[in-house]
């Protein structure tokens, strides 16, 4: 965690990844990111993977280093409350990510009456305000009909990974920032709406794919575990693993050649080809079906930690295949990296936990925090951001409105 961001409060209603992802980030950046739940848990507070007494590892992961109040959303009197939080006065304050409906009471209208410098930034399914998931949206762009082996024809194959929950949330946390300074400019609120859809259909367009298709008038045929428009695929070693290989700029291309003692028989197929392998990795990629092969023999007649001592010196690059539970004991990755901190998380499991991915040379790196429990931070937001007295608290609890963690 870094202090970038200190003096900052930012009010959190969400659920599931992407509005989460976003407070979170804000928070590994040291803006106050308090979270309001429903009293006992919203919709994401149990969801896998959990920890052996029950309590969401998901849930605590992506609110380390949040605060926490627990509201009865059901009743007028704790939406009221939870409206003062969002809207309470100060210059740290009027910032609000959620990914609660366009309408209710949480609609920036409402809010913005009570404070019209407030900044929203609404996480929506779909830009007309109707629902959608991360797969929901990725069956919609084409990457499950070109992500797989050739053999599938035409199956379609989810990829595990959420992408454009991810992308959503980051994006969000950046238009956060942007439509924060433009009100340190202006004074003006307003609010930001971030559709999962829009950011998925986007970011094919903004690698180039949606120009592809237009163009070509084709799909993108399904190429595996081979890099599209480039050298790149994975291997397996004499000793039975697996690795990636790629070679995108000059400097990796000669320095695989190299290590692979290849340059004589690539010499004569850039001479039989009348093409040069050096500088265009376009070139490698429509000559793939010759390179290959001869590297796929290269690699299988050495060991991976042959391999590795052959690669690294000459700036090659390449990956071992390893599962999840090898990654988590990589020193690289997360063992002796600084950006993880082993910590004890409010499921009673202790288990490194990563703070903010970059690294700012000049700033001091906090450890990371620890989610909060739910609720655990009620009394502390209701005395210092509402100015509650400790009798008012009291009356809250007592009629069930709100509870401590």
């Amino acid at each position: 965690m870094y202090r970038l961001l200190g003096g900052m409060r930012v009010i959190e209603a969400s659920s599931f990844v992407a509005s989460p992802t976003c407070g979170m980030h804000l928070a590994q950046m040291g803006a106050e990111v308090i979270r309001f739940d429903q009293i006992g848990g919203g919709p994401d507070f149990r969801r896998w993977p959990r920890a052996e007494n029950g309590l969401s590892l998901y849930w605590e992961s992506l609110n380390k280093g949040k605060k926490s109040i627990a509201i009865d959303l059901g009743s007028a009197e704790g939406r009221e409350l939870a409206t003062a939080l969002i809207t309470a006065p100060g210059p740290a304050g009027g910032l609000f990510v959620t990914n609660y409906p366009v309408d209710g009471f949480l609609a920036h209208d409402r809010l913005a009456a009570l404070r019209p410098d407030l900044v929203t930034v609404r996480i929506m399914g779909r830009a007309d305000g109707g629902p959608a998931l991360d797969y929901t949206v990725n069956c919609a762009v084409g990457y499950p009909q070109i992500t797989g082996p050739e053999s599938l024809d035409d199956e379609v194959v989810n990829h595990v990974l959420p992408a454009w929950d991810l992308l959503t949330g980051a994006y969000s946390a950046f238009a956060l920032l942007a439509a924060e300074r433009h009100r340190r400019d202006t004074g003006a609120g307003q609010e930001v709406r971030v559709p999962l859809a829009d950011m998925a259909i986007a970011s094919v367009a903004n690698l180039g794919m949606l120009a592809e298709v237009l163009d070509t008038g084709a799909d993108r045929a399904r190429l595996g575990n081979q890099v599209y428009g480039a050298f790149g695929r994975d291997f397996t070693t004499a000793d039975g693993k697996r690795l990636m290989l790629m070679a995108i700029t000059p400097r990796q291309w000669k320095g695989m050649v190299q290590a692979l003692a290849i340059g004589d028989a690539v010499t004569a197929i850039e001479a039989d080809q009348g093409v040069s392998f050096a500088r265009d990795e376009g070139v490698r990629y429509q000559h793939r079906d010759r390179l290959v092969p001869l590297v796929e023999q290269a690699v299988a007649k050495r060991s991976m930690s042959d391999l590795a001592a052959a690669f690294d010196p000459l700036g090659v690059c390449w990956g071992p295949y390893q599962t999840m539970r090898e990654a988590a004991d990589d020193p690289d990755l997360v063992r002796a990296n600084p950006i993880f901190a082993e910590v004890e998380q409010p499921s009673g499991a202790r288990y490194p936990i990563p703070g903010a991915p970059a690294t700012i040379p000049q700033a001091e790196r906090l450890p990371p925090a620890r989610a909060p429990r739910l609720g655990e931070h009620t009394d502390e937001i209701l005395a210092e951001v509402l100015g509650l007295g400790s009798g008012a608290v009291a009356k809250l609890h007592d009629g069930g409105i709100v509870a401590a963690g």
